[in-house]
């Protein structure tokens, strides 16, 4: 039985904030069924990692609204270099700490009846919509902090694309925390219907690096049948800042879904992501770096499960760790019954800097099908001293022979960013991680 663990909100809290959004009553009664939950329910055991006493509660209430952006030119230097010029100006939203800043997308996509836009906005405008997909790949009842991400949800986008709709330009959203001592529930829904395709890009930017706050972070993702969505996201949150998050994926028949996620924050993290391969064809592909610092605690979990037929599931990680830091790596490869002809393959890479550095990969294979084809590669060490030498007989200086060696370690993810303002951001805080 769980310990029971109160928390500093209440239902009167919930309705306040609740009614002030204009939500629909549905979703203020899931709110009030999930905090119903959070008093009762265990905290999440991710693998060789104890988050008992990680704040995940302690923040400031949520009172008033930031200060929206009236354009493109009022928004944050750091925000602007992440954008594309030109066509990437026109699929954007920007959140500010709780409030939806900046939203645009483009005439030709609303023609096609293409949705992006806050997650408010879609309770309001689009609830028969979002109440279909709203905490269905993740459920509330699976653990404490889902509870609590669906009781204090208060940030966000909604994407959805009709079928048939192929959209070539990225849509991308950015999410600044410029506060101190807040928290950030944020929940992202894509929806992909039949023969659609879409490419979602998001940044987790700390404006502010100093004080505590806590971030929760729930995407659900929905491929129908021979539909594709690439999510990508770079997470850069300040080192006072606790995190968990949770992306999930369900792909249909013949259905795709890639991430490319570069968890770069600072601070205390707990990752899970979950592809479920439902339909028969589905692909499923995860990439992952991770750099950890300091004396950080981070532990990432992934997952891809078989039910279909004839699917396939890739996962690759690789992780830097110095300092003190702590990364731990637990991925799973899980064929189901009668999934057959599958194809479950894993490689989890951590590279160490520093005597005091931990660093673990865990594979795991879960078979419960005989006519399938699985596999799995580990490995955690040091810098290669016959690289490091081979480079520095060229004349390159050791530490820029490291550097090297390690952008080249981490580059399966950063090449698959398709933003090249992204794809910058992300190999910029790598340097910063491990050279600073």
């Amino acid at each position: 039985m769980a310990t029971e663990t109160k928390i500093p909100f209440d239902e009167t809290y919930i309705r306040t904030f609740s009614s002030g959004r204009g939500e629909p009553d549905w979703l203020t009664a899931r709110r009030l069924e999930a905090l119903e939950l959070t008093e009762r329910l265990p905290l999440p055991k991710p693998e060789k990692t104890k988050i008992d006493k990680w704040n995940f509660t302690e923040f400031a209430r949520h009172t008033v609204d930031s200060a929206p952006y009236a354009a493109l030119d009022d928004l944050p230097e750091a925000v602007k270099a992440l954008i594309e010029a030109g066509e990437g100006t026109k699929n954007l939203y920007v959140q500010r700490n709780h409030t939806p800043a900046y939203v645009s997308l483009s005439d030709e996509l609303k023609e096609k009846g293409v949705i992006f836009t806050d997650i408010f906005t879609a309770a309001r405008e689009h609830g028969d919509l979002l109440k279909n997909y709203f905490m269905t790949a993740v459920k509330p009842d699976e653990h404490r902090l889902v509870a609590l991400h669906a009781a204090l949800l208060n940030g966000g986008v909604f994407v959805y694309v009709p079928k048939n709709v192929e959209i070539e330009t990225p849509l991308q959203a950015v999410y600044i925390q410029d506060e101190d001592d807040i928290a950030l529930f944020n929940h992202v829904i894509i929806v992909a219907e039949d023969n659609s395709r879409v490419v979602f890009v998001e940044n987790y930017i700390s404006a502010s690096r100093e004080g505590k706050a806590v971030v929760n972070v729930v995407a659900e993702v929905f491929a129908q049948a021979n539909a594709s969505v690439f999510f990508t996201a770079v997470d850069h949150l300040a080192k006072g800042t606790t995190t968990y998050v949770n992306r999930r994926g369900i792909a249909g028949r013949d259905g795709r879904i890639e991430w490319a996620l570069g968890l770069m924050n600072d601070g205390n993290t707990v990752s899970e992501n979950i592809t479920r391969l439902v339909g028969d064809g589905s692909f499923g592909d995860t990439k992952t770096v991770a750099v950890s610092r300091g004396e950080q605690v981070q532990n990432f979990t992934t997952s891809v499960v078989h039910y279909g037929k004839h699917t396939e599931g890739y996962i690759l990680k690789h992780g830097v760790v110095r300092d003190s830091a702590t990364s731990i790596f637990n991925g799973i490869g899980k064929i189901e019954h009668g999934a057959s002809k599958s194809n479950a393959e894993q490689e989890s890479r951590v590279l160490m800097l520093s005597e005091k550095a931990r660093g673990d990969a865990n594979p795991i294979l879960l078979i419960d099908e005989d006519d399938v084809m699985a596999g799995h590669a580990a490995s955690v060490g040091r810098i290669d001293p016959i690289q490091l030498y081979y480079l520095m007989s060229r004349g390159i200086p050791r530490r820029d022979a490291e550097r090297l060696i390690i952008h080249g370690f981490l580059a399966p993810v950063v090449e698959a960013i398709p933003l090249e303002g992204v794809k910058n951001q992300l190999i910029e805080v790598i340097e910063r991680k491990v050279q600073s």
